[in-house]
């Protein structure tokens, strides 16, 4: 019997996120997305660059699909794919959390914030890691094997 039940085993597959673990999730998505095209990944991290006009009073408006020329559908159309990966990959939560969302980059930081919280949080949990590292020391009566899994946990987050 596979002991990774509910794990994708198929290569052209995206992983799918049920809302835990995210770092895991994120990781193997990056390297999902980046193996399918790495623009998309670029367009995810960068920002998709979305077709716009500028009106004479120098406001910047979102450009109207009947003005678009073969440049800007081929910016449009790989933004809609990147969100088309993210959308398949996520439980119907944060779907209904990122189904607003223009962009694909919009998306990703969204689910980055909700699961990882702001750069604020993520300071305060490599802080609270790196004490947990600095002070690691095997607990009494543990095994080996236990004391390298928890030390694996503490240096893998």
């Amino acid at each position: 019997m596979n002991s990774n039940v509910g794990e994708s085993q198929n290569i052209s597959k995206p992983p799918y996120f049920d809302g835990n673990n995210y770092s895991h999730w994120k990781a193997k998505m990056t390297i999902f997305i980046q193996s399918l095209d790495y623009n998309l990944w670029d367009l995810i991290v960068d920002g998709p660059n979305l077709p716009t006009i500028t009106h004479e009073n120098g406001d910047v408006v979102c450009k109207p699909r009947n003005l678009y020329d073969d440049n800007d559908r081929k910016r449009v159309q790989i933004n809609s794919k990147a969100k088309h990966i993210i959308i398949c990959t996520i439980n119907s939560n944060d779907f209904n959390r990122i189904s607003s969302c223009v962009s694909a980059k919009e998306m990703w930081d969204r689910l980055e914030v909700t699961y990882e919280g702001t750069n604020q949080v993520k300071e305060a949990k490599i802080s609270m890691l790196v004490h947990d590292y600095e002070m690691f020391t095997m607990n009494e009566n543990e095994d080996i094997k236990s004391m390298f899994s928890r030390f694996t946990n503490i240096s893998m987050l």
